[in-house]
């Protein structure tokens, strides 16, 4: 099947004997003893089974895990690791699970946080103990494109597992494993969800191997799974998010160009644009770019939350991939150890008609 008919059909696995188009939530906690059944829902659940199993087609893996958010998905990567190994994460991962290995995982792991589009960088982070190589492409917020199979090589090489955060991309735009990462992880609560509803994360391996396994029973000893609700709401929004894609994408492409060209911006990111420093490996691993731009506006901190509090398409709250248009000044969620410029403005880009958003953002700047 073609994405788009994946997408729709992938994740009905109807056993309803009325034979129901979609396919029920199954709210049951407990499962009557027969062979080969479900046990109990932390462990399983039809809802459950019917999201995991499309979201390992899409990202063309061999398995997925759901989660009850994209963080928990990320530590449970982390907690299968072997305590005193050494991972590397990029300098400006999403904060929320970089807090948590400086965290939770203190003392714990060791972690090198390095610029993931140097792979001189890359490479002499390396150290005898490293086991884990964490990429986010793109980046959360500068929208840093890292080589995904140039780190994929360099991590076969040195013996450890490459895990890439594809929430941006979506594999709709992007298949890391493909393009030779080993897991792939996803906060469903983005993108996936689309509308700011759902929260939930998930991850998809290449191939159901020892490291995994112990992925999966961190995720049902932890517990920390989705209810069958929300894989039910996930597989529902799953249906639209193609052609979702292609609209935020869209979007971006003509916020991007519009900011690129404005006299109150200072710098534009987002790997659409030819000046990107990452757009030629972006185009030789993505078919779009997605749906979030950042930009620098002159005038610093102030003037960027002035022209926020202008807009009114535009809604001042964190998070991204609804089909509303979402702004903020990223530096202020990310609290005083932040290395976002104060001045930078994260848009997640919605379905709203482009006329109207671009007449808002113009309106605001001047």
């Amino acid at each position: 099947m073609k994405l788009e008919t994946l997408a729709i059909h992938g994740g009905n696995i109807v056993t309803d004997s009325e034979k129901p188009v979609v396919q029920p939530i199954t709210l049951s906690t407990t499962f009557i003893h027969q062979p080969e059944s479900m046990i109990y829902t932390r462990a399983n659940n039809p809802n459950r089974h019917a999201l995991e199993k499309l979201l390992a087609r899409l990202e063309k893996g061999a398995d997925a895990a759901a989660f009850s958010s994209g963080n928990a998905a990320g530590v449970s990567v982390f907690q299968a690791l072997e305590p005193g190994t050494h991972l590397i994460a990029p300098d400006d991962m999403y904060h929320g699970l970089k807090h948590a290995i400086l965290t939770i995982f203190k003392g714990v792991l060791e972690a090198t946080f390095v610029d993931m589009t140097d792979m001189e960088k890359v490479e002499n982070a390396f150290q005898s103990n490293t086991k884990l190589v964490w990429i986010e492409t793109p980046s959360n917020p500068l929208l840093k494109i890292t080589d995904i199979r140039a780190v994929a090589k360099l991590a076969t090489e040195k013996g450890a597992i490459l895990a890439c955060d594809n929430t941006f991309a979506t594999p709709v735009f992007q298949n890391p494993i493909s393009l030779g990462a080993d897991i792939v992880m996803h906060s469903s609560t983005k993108y996936f969800g689309g509308h700011s509803d759902i929260l939930g994360g998930a991850l998809v391996t290449k191939q159901e191997d020892e490291f995994w396994e112990k992925v999966k029973n961190i995720q049902t000893g932890g517990g920390a799974v989705p209810s069958p609700m929300d894989c039910y709401y996930l597989c529902r929004s799953i249906k639209t998010l193609p052609y979702r894609m292609k609209g935020h994408a869209e979007h971006a492409m003509a916020l991007a160009n519009y900011l690129s060209s404005h006299s109150g911006v200072e710098r534009v990111f987002y790997p659409g644009l030819k000046g990107h420093p990452g757009h030629e490996i972006a185009e030789s691993q993505m078919t779009g770019f997605g749906g979030v731009v950042s930009f620098q506006v002159q005038g610093g901190a102030d003037r960027a939350d002035q022209i926020i509090s202008k807009l009114k398409y535009f809604i001042n709250a964190t998070s991204l991939g609804g089909v509303e248009s979402l702004i903020e000044r990223r530096a202020a969620s990310e609290g005083p150890d932040t290395l976002t410029p104060q001045n930078l403005i994260r848009v997640s880009v919605g379905l709203e008609h482009l006329d109207d958003l671009l007449e808002d953002m113009d309106q605001a700047l001047s």
